[in-house]
C-alpha cells in the first residue's frame, strides 16, 4: 500500500489531490528538517504521520487551543516522537554543509545508452 493509499484508507478523504498535497507538504518538511536529499525507508511512516497530522487540523490552522461546549482542546505543532524520529535521522552540518552517505543503491552508475552499471 503506497502513503496515499494509507492516508485514503485513514481518512475517508476520495480528494487525491488534497492527500497528494499534504504528502507533498510532509515530505519536503521531512528533508528540510533532516538536511537530506531523499527520505529514507525508515522515515516513511513519519512521512505518512505528518501528513495525517496536517489533515486532521484543516481548518484549525494557526490555533493553538479552542473551546466548545464546555470542552476544551490544545494543538501541538507536532507530537514529541515525530520530532524524535526525525532527530536521528537528521544530519549534522560540517563547514556548513550536510552530507549524506552513499547507500549501495546509490552507487549505480548511469551509462550513456540509458542502462545502469553497478559500480
Amino acid at each position: 500500500m503506497d502513503n496515499l493509499e494509507y492516508l485514503q484508507k485513514m481518512t475517508g478523504e476520495s480528494d487525491g489531490k488534497l492527500l497528494s498535497l499534504l504528502l507533498a507538504d510532509a515530505e519536503d518538511f521531512v528533508l528540510s528538517y533532516t538536511r537530506r536529499t531523499k527520505i529514507p525507508a525508515e522515515l516513511e511512516r513519519t512521512v505518512r504521520q505528518l501528513a495525517l497530522i496536517a489533515y486532521n487540523r484543516m481548518g484549525t490552522e494557526g490555533e493553538s487551543s479552542r473551546s466548545e461546549a464546555g470542552e476544551s482542546y490544545s494543538f501541538d505543532d507536532s507530537p514529541k516522537q515525530v520530532y524524535d524520529t526525525l532527530n536521528r535521522y537528521r544530519l549534522a552540518r560540517v563547514g556548513g554543509k550536510a552530507y549524506e552517505n552513499e547507500t549501495q543503491q546509490d552507487k549505480g552508475v548511469s551509462l550513456e545508452d540509458g542502462s545502469h552499471e553497478e559500480g
